[in-house]
């Protein structure tokens, strides 16, 4: 079966267009609904991806209305292989239900992979040498090493309660523990 998913990003977009091009294309069933492409919470979406079977075809106007983002066209292609079913882009003419659409797709996977890959040798150079500076990474402390020695005095000798001293340093509760239990003397 053919299924068809049309997508507008604003209210004032109109799916018409894509509608005859999915009705053209011989769509019996078609999901459409008004959500941007770079959001993953579309519900029309999720229930055709539900309703995929084995030997059904996704078929969309254009590429970009699955998805703007890469990745999560990729994750998509995944969850299409994974229903057994396949994948048609009209403007594009991809078609995965062909050995020369699923090379298509593999190539475009392969690029995104490539990148991916970059990325993670990129941010890896770039963290080791801030350490071989001294950096490290992470959040930055809220507190002061004199604040933090503040707080446990406070409790300890019993001016504050931990949830005054919290409130007192405008810190969560869990810090002020957290602070008590490193200052134990084993």
């Amino acid at each position: 079966m053919l299924i068809g998913y049309a997508r507008v990003s604003t209210q004032d977009q109109e799916t018409a267009a894509q509608i005859a091009a999915l009705k053209t294309a011989g769509c019996e069933l078609i999901f459409q609904e008004r959500a941007s492409g770079g959001r993953w919470d579309r519900p029309e979406l999720h229930r055709l991806l539900g309703q995929l079977r084995k030997d059904d075809v996704l078929v969309v106007w254009k590429l970009d209305r699955l998805s703007r983002s890469l990745k999560d066209v990729l994750s998509l292609m995944e969850k299409i292989a994974q229903a057994q079913a396949g994948f048609r882009s009209l403007t594009e003419a991809i078609d995965t239900t062909s050995a020369g659409g699923r090379m298509m797709m593999q190539i475009v996977a392969s690029f995104a992979e490539f990148e991916r890959a970059m990325l993670r040798e990129r941010t890896r150079s770039g963290l080791d040498e801030a350490r071989k500076q001294g950096r490290l990474g992470g959040r930055r402390h809220k507190l002061r090493p004199d604040q933090q020695e503040e707080i446990v005095s406070l409790v300890h000798t019993g001016q504050k309660t931990a949830a005054a001293a919290a409130r007192l340093f405008n810190v969560h509760p869990a810090t002020v523990s957290r602070l008590l239990q490193r200052s134990k003397i084993p």
